[in-house]
């Protein structure tokens, strides 16, 4: 059976392959495919990868899963096992590309599905119904929520994956050190987007007991995002918050721009979003998210039950800050190392 000799073979590799991405396999932005090295005897796993669209964000994690199925299939390659082989698809933020990709993988007789963002993992649980095709999904903020899995301990369905949910108490304390008299916070988001309805909705009840008043603005494209950053503005907002969004993630820059120059810090639930310009948030690491799916989807390959095998949460709590973009605003960056450990400076 190759689900044994793909365990064999990377059991019997270093230890330290199958705990750290190697490679530089770039994120797919179109409809293309990769593949990894195949075996000797030209046996193989095959994965399809679908990310939802192409921003930073996804881009990172999705480079990372590239990454670490590289590195994970070598070492079983290396061992006389079987290769893993993937092919990644974009859909582009398109739902029915999104379900034309997923329906073309359960075609090929995929092994394994891997797609990245809630919206794609949302198109690849209803395209493997009815068959014994699992899923490993990346980026899913409330999988329950999303009716993607029963519980994070026990998903019950033949998927698993990992979450970048993020404590949005953390990020609201970077807000107040910069701003300890802050009373009202701008809030940017796709309503179509369950991740982002799912973290507003657990901020508000904390704002309000901060006595922070929440303006809201919401997007359906990234073409919005400059209008409804303009609108957050105009409400009075002295800081803005970006939950994991994809949507104002694409358009990510734009806000940045037009809040540093009316003087206002933007907050993220990203590490990627502070590098496209906002201020600083305390949250996930997207190229570990996106190894550690990597990680899980080799771990189900080899037999792992989807359904027995707990969602994971990076809780991480690291603090990235834009350097550049403090300068812009006159924030001394210290002011953010809140545990007296750091923070990442990014500019």
């Amino acid at each position: 059976m190759k689900k044994n000799r793909l365990f064999a073979a990377i059991t019997a590799a270093a230890l330290a392959l199958s705990l750290a991405a190697c490679g530089s396999a770039p994120a797919s932005t179109a409809s293309t495919g990769a593949s990894a090295s195949g075996s000797a005897d030209g046996e193989s796993f095959k994965v399809g990868i679908v990310q939802y669209t192409s921003h930073s964000s996804l881009d990172e994690i999705c480079t990372a899963i590239q990454s670490e199925l590289t590195a994970l299939s070598e070492a079983s390659v290396a061992a006389g096992g079987p290769a893993i082989e993937f092919e990644v698809q974009n859909g582009q933020a398109d739902t029915a590309t999104l379900n034309d990709i997923c329906k073309l993988f359960v075609s090929e007789g995929v092994d394994l599905i891997i797609p990245i963002a809630t919206p794609a993992a949302t198109a690849a649980a209803a395209a493997v119904q009815g068959t014994d095709i699992p899923l490993v999904y990346s980026a899913v903020t409330d999988p329950v929520g999303a009716q993607l899995a029963d519980s994070m301990e026990a998903p019950g369905q033949n998927m698993t994956g990992t979450s970048d949910y993020i404590d949005t108490n953390k990020i609201l304390d970077l807000a107040l050190a910069a701003d300890p008299d802050l009373k009202t916070l701008g809030l940017i988001y796709n309503l179509g987007e369950p991740n982002s309805v799912t973290t507003i909705e657990n901020m508000k009840p904390v704002l309000e007991e901060k006595g922070i008043t929440a303006v809201e603005s919401t997007v359906t494209n990234a073409g919005e995002v400059q209008m409804a950053a303009q609108n957050l503005l105009a409400q009075g907002a002295e800081a803005i918050f970006v939950p994991i969004d994809n949507t104002v993630a694409d358009g990510m820059a734009v806000l940045a721009t037009t809040a540093i120059e009316a003087g206002v810090p933007v907050y993220t639930a990203a590490d990627s979003l502070v590098r496209d310009g906002g201020l600083a948030t305390t949250g996930v690491n997207y190229t570990k998210l996106g190894e550690l799916t990597a990680q899980m989807a080799v771990d189900v390959l080899n037999g792992a039950d989807p359904a027995a095998t707990p969602v994971q949460v990076l809780n991480d709590g690291i603090t990235t800050v834009n350097t550049t973009t403090a300068a812009a605003l006159g924030i001394d960056p210290e002011i953010f190392d809140l545990t007296g450990e750091g923070y990442i400076a990014v500019e």
